[in-house]
This record gives structure tokens, C-alpha cells and sequence, in this order.
């Protein structure tokens, strides 16, 4: 008979110890485990940044929008060379051809005059920059002649850019202040040049090319954008910087307006799989809890609700330091679960163990 009532209180003492384990509960709190820095894939200026603190991102999505520098025609012209393609960096192919890009002016010639060879009058010793000249050549009685722009003046010297007419290289050539080649209004001469190709420069890596070689271009024309320091693999598709990883938005470090070099950081994401519940264990609680134990829980928000949500988690880590309030010993541990956008940050949740 003693025999018997041992295993009968032994039997008691196991099935309280199951229910209570089975009961055995703790309130919890979504955080997250991990934040990650955004950065700027490039340099420019945050042309928009429409998401807010505590806004979601979805893989794909568009974080931002930085603007490019542009490059405009100097000149009109042929596009004669291009060297550089979208990814490349400005600065290594201007170290290897001049420039990542080349223009043949519309105004192919140009004079450097003496006025020595002009008309001796007071008048005809002052030149200035700006004025409308005509040019005759000195050789098959004056049958090439043009008209130009007198660019510089320095000393007796003078440049003139043929922007009309018919003029050989090397040719010599007198110039006038008028159409008739009067005499008395010759103010100089001096030898028929090539205008030399233009190179036009720019910093940073080529985003797009907006020309082709071979096309003829308008003084102010766009010709191509960059965007600020080197594009990682030389390739970025736009200028718009998209997320790689989805989660929740931390923080905004760069608002709109605002410039950012390459590698600048943007905003820190929480990401989605760094989600947790952080609940509080007592230290007398921990011989019925351990890692990787299954549990169960709710969310606050559902309390009332005849069919509230029950979600599945597992304990991930409990913490070795202990922290000590009001005479008892703590231990926090984390309970990582599979995300659900129901699930937000600092939400209250009841966690079971199984």
C-alpha cells in the first residue's frame, strides 16, 4: 500500500510539473535584432526621398533619386570621339585619351593675325574682341574669302574665328573691317589654321550618353551626365537608388536637397528576418526554458478576439547577464519567428512555450 501511494504522489508531482511547464508563460515586445546602413552608391544631390521613418521597403523599391551632373556642348559641332561608356570613369579614360569625349567645331578655321600687314591709321591699331571681320587670301586674286570673329587681342596680335566662307589651310589671308576689302580698312593679315578638336571633360563615372559619334551638335546641347565618385562593377542603370533587401526604416539620414558623396549613408533599415520578441525570464523560470525550445505566441492587439492569431517561434537566445530589480534576478531571451506584416515594432506579445 505505500508502495503504491509513492507512485501515485510521485505520478501527482510529474503531472503538476507538465501543466505548469505547459502553462508557463511570458509578455514579450517586437524589436529588432539588427539594423544596416543604406549608402549612397554614388555622388550627387538627393534630387527626393519620399519615405518616412518607420515606412516599409519592399526589395525594388526606390529609396531615392540623386541627380546627375551635366555636360553641355561648348560649341556647336561634329561629335568626332567617344571613348568613354556608362559605368566608366571619367577621370581613368581622360588619363589615357585627353578626354571621354571629342568635338569638331562647326567653325573649322581660324587666323593668327599681325597688324603689321593692316592699313597704317590710328584707327586701324585698335582692335577689340567681338568685332565682325571679312578675309580675303592674297593668292588667286583674292577668290577665297570669308567672314569671322575677331576672339582675342593681345599686343599687336589678334585671333580671328572663320565663321562663314571659303579658306584653305596654310593660306595667307589679309582681313578688313569691311565687305569690299577697302585698303584703308585693312587691318592685319596672317596664315589659315585648323581649329583644333575640343575636348570635353567631366568628373566622376559616366551615367549616360546622350550622343553619338558622328552627330552634329548645338552649342548648349546635352551630351552626357555623371554621377559623383566610381560606380562599383562600372555599372549602374539609372540614377535612382534602388533597395536591395526589404525592411523597416530606421532612420532618414539624407533628406531631399541635400548632397552626398559615394558611400554616404542614406537611412538604416531594420531588416525583416532581424525581427524578434524580447521577453523577460526569471532566473527561477530558467530551468523550464532553454534555446531552440518551440513556442507559441500572440499579439496584444488580438486580446478579445475569439480566434486570435496564434504564431509560431522558436527561442533563439537567452542572455547570460542577469539584471536585478527589486530584489529578483532577470534574464532576457529572443524569440525569432518567421515575418508577418502584421507584426510591427514595439508591439506587446504573450509567448507560450509548447
Amino acid at each position: 500500500m505505500k508502495k503504491f501511494l509513492s507512485i501515485l504522489t510521485l505520478l501527482l508531482c510529474l503531472c503538476i510539473s507538465f501543466t505548469a511547464l505547459a502553462e508557463l508563460s511570458f509578455e514579450g515586445t517586437v524589436v529588432s535584432g539588427a539594423s544596416v546602413s543604406i549608402s549612397a552608391p554614388f555622388g550627387g544631390t538627393v534630387e527626393s526621398m519620399k519615405l518616412r521613418e518607420g515606412s516599409v521597403l519592399n526589395a525594388g523599391d526606390v529609396i531615392t533619386t540623386i541627380s546627375t551632373t551635366k555636360v553641355y556642348a561648348p560649341s556647336a559641332g561634329r561629335v568626332v570621339s567617344i571613348f568613354a561608356e556608362p559605368g566608366d570613369s571619367l577621370e581613368s579614360v581622360s588619363a589615357l585619351y585627353g578626354a571621354p569625349l571629342y568635338l569638331t567645331p562647326e567653325n573649322l578655321y581660324s587666323i593668327e593675325a599681325d597688324i603689321m600687314y593692316g592699313y597704317s591709321s590710328t584707327e586701324n591699331r585698335y582692335i577689340t574682341s567681338g568685332e565682325t571681320v571679312y578675309v580675303s587670301c592674297t593668292s588667286d586674286d583674292g577668290k577665297h574669302t570669308a567672314q569671322g570673329l575677331v576672339t582675342t587681342v593681345t599686343g599687336t596680335t589678334f585671333t580671328v574665328l572663320v565663321t562663314d566662307g571659303e579658306l584653305k589651310v596654310d593660306e595667307e589671308v589679309r582681313i578688313y573691317r569691311d565687305s569690299n576689302h577697302s585698303a584703308k580698312l585693312k587691318i592685319g593679315g596672317g596664315t589659315v589654321a585648323r581649329v583644333s578638336d575640343v575636348a570635353v571633360n567631366g568628373t566622376g563615372s559616366l551615367l549616360y550618353m546622350h550622343v553619338a559619334e558622328g552627330d552634329m551638335v548645338e552649342r548648349g546641347q546635352l551630351l552626357y551626365e555623371t554621377v559623383g565618385g566610381t560606380l562599383d562593377g562600372l555599372y549602374a542603370t539609372d540614377n535612382q537608388v534602388i533597395a536591395e533587401r526589404g525592411g523597416i526604416v530606421a532612420t532618414i539620414t539624407a533628406k531631399t536637397g541635400t548632397p552626398v558623396n559615394k558611400g554616404d549613408s542614406l537611412l538604416t533599415l531594420y531588416p525583416r528576418d532581424s525581427l524578434r520578441i524580447e521577453i523577460t525570464i526569471s532566473e527561477y523560470d530558467l530551468a523550464s526554458i532553454k534555446e531552440g525550445d518551440p513556442v507559441t505566441f500572440t499579439l496584444n492587439y488580438q486580446d478579445g478576439q475569439e480566434t486570435p492569431v496564434r504564431y509560431q517561434g522558436v527561442v533563439e537566445q537567452i542572455s547570460y547577464v542577469g539584471t536585478l530589480e527589486g530584489g529578483e534576478v532577470s534574464y532576457k531571451g529572443y524569440i525569432s519567428f518567421e515575418y508577418d506584416e502584421a507584426i510591427r515594432l514595439g508591439m506587446g506579445a504573450v509567448v507560450e512555450l509548447q
